[in-house]
């Protein structure tokens, strides 16, 4: 009896691994799994749950034998003509594409960081003076990031001036407000339509959150001087107002992937030196 496949059967090259998603669920759960590090213990529960689901479906995919599917090749009665190669034509200069090709220029991520940060500066101290009682409270309390000592200090410490904090918070306000500022420079364009909202609502909401959850892991005695709406408040004056002064620069188009003469404009003599 012969083993060869009949007419109405195709002959197969060979197997290849079935698809799955396995793989992508197992990755999903261990994502979770280290963000409710910092987020929220209910995060790594669902992450492992994922995690392990996704473990026993890959396991079962390949183990006790790996599941595979066969390519069929169809049959051909005319011989097809060998391939004929081409001759390799390299181009001279090729440009990598980014995204985006075009940016705000830099110095609007300065000027908008440092206007932002003015923004956030006004909104934080009408909190301290409107509702803790101090000006110095919410400088205080961001020095309190890097100098988890302020932690522990007392109320009447928190509302009275420090040089030391006060030179530490100066510090961290400018150069935070400066990098995003500088991020703005490249995300604002990448956010379709209405930039402004995203990067003046959106954002702000996001890492606001990202504080809040993961505030009372860094300094849990920090977090009880904190008042959220007024602290959401001026993430959000900042963002406005930095996205709005980067919004009304001028886009500049990328120049990566050009020679430092392209960049500069130098002009190079076609004819030989004299």
């Amino acid at each position: 009896m012969s083993d060869a496949p009949n007419e109405h059967e195709a002959p197969y090259l060979r197997a290849i691994p079935r698809p799955t998603p396995w793989p992508l669920i197992t990755a999903f759960g261990c994502t979770l799994v280290f963000a409710g590090i910092v987020t929220h213990v209910l995060v790594s529960v669902t992450g492992a749950a994922c995690a392990i689901v996704g473990l026993v479906g890959w396991f079962r995919e390949v183990f006790p034998h790996e599941a595979t599917e066969e390519i069929p090749i169809a049959q051909c009665e005319i011989p097809l003509p060998a391939p004929v190669l081409a001759p390799r034509s390299t181009p001279r200069h090729t440009v990598r594409k980014l995204v985006p090709e075009e940016i705000h220029p830099y110095r609007s991520g300065l000027v908008g960081g440092l206007i932002g940060a003015a923004a956030m500066a006004i909104v934080a101290a009408a909190w301290g003076i409107i509702d803790a009682g101090s000006i110095w409270m919410p400088i205080n309390l961001l020095a309190g990031v890097v100098l988890p000592s302020i932690g522990s200090a007392s109320e009447e410490a928190l509302k009275s001036f420090n040089g030391t904090w006060f030179a530490c918070s100066a510090f961290l306000h400018v150069s935070l407000s400066l990098m995003v500022g500088l991020i703005f420079v490249v995300a604002l364009p990448m956010m379709p339509k209405r930039p402004l909202i995203a990067g003046g609502i959106i954002a702000p909401i996001l890492w606001t959150g990202v504080a809040w959850a993961s505030l009372h892991v860094v300094n849990p005695t920090l977090e009880q001087h904190i008042s959220w709406p007024w602290f959401l408040a001026s993430q959000i004056a900042f963002g406005c107002a930095c996205g709005g002064v980067v919004a009304r620069f001028n886009m500049v188009r990328l120049q990566f992937g050009q020679t430092i003469a392209e960049r500069l404009d130098v002009e190079q003599s076609k004819g030989g030196s004299r």
